[in-house]
């Protein structure tokens, strides 16, 4: 009889299945987009005050409470989602129509100086959220951890020839 076996990929444990989900992180270009709206630059390591952007930089509790809008929406359960169009669509609109409202609410503790920023806030929270929201399409993030987690490791048809061989498939003495 003629071994055969089949080997998948091997099965992850449990540290390295959330290893994985640890490194998938959206929320990450929100705190990007939270200091350049602050009018800083990463810099050798480090967020940096650029004094030239400060004239069209948000105050601290602008960047805070529009990048905290964006975070819903930047997180790993919505990186594995599979939205409707429909309600992608419903979702980006609903959250660029409060950004717009909290904006010309809260102009002054926001340091909105001119209706230019208003569009520009609208267009990083409108492209954040739509890219966001429409990167699981097909879900390809979602079948790669799924296959991840059901990956297993099988052999099938094992002789008796290989039962009496070493680890290392030589005979034994």
């Amino acid at each position: 009889m003629e071994e055969q076996s089949q080997v998948p990929p091997q099965i992850l444990e449990a540290s390295e299945k959330a290893d994985l989900l640890d490194k998938i992180n959206p929320g990450e270009i929100v705190g990007i987009i939270r200091n350049r709206l602050l009018g800083r630059d990463f810099i050798h390591g480090e967020w940096v005050t650029i004094k030239s952007l400060q004239g069209r930089a948000l105050t601290p509790l602008g960047a805070w409470d529009l990048s905290n809008l964006m975070l819903p929406v930047s997180s790993r359960n919505v990186s594995i989602s599979n939205l409707t169009d429909k309600e992608i669509k419903k979702r980006i609109l609903n959250i660029c129509k409060q950004a717009q409202f909290m904006c010309l609410k809260n102009w002054k503790e926001y340091g909105i100086k001119g209706v230019d920023q208003l569009g520009f806030v609208h267009e990083i929270i409108f492209s954040n959220t739509l890219v966001t929201l429409k990167q699981p399409m097909n879900e390809g993030l979602r079948k790669m951890i799924v296959g991840t987690i059901k990956e297993q490791r099988s052999y099938v048809g094992e002789t008796n020839d290989r039962k009496k061989k070493s680890w290392f498939k030589l005979p034994k003495d």
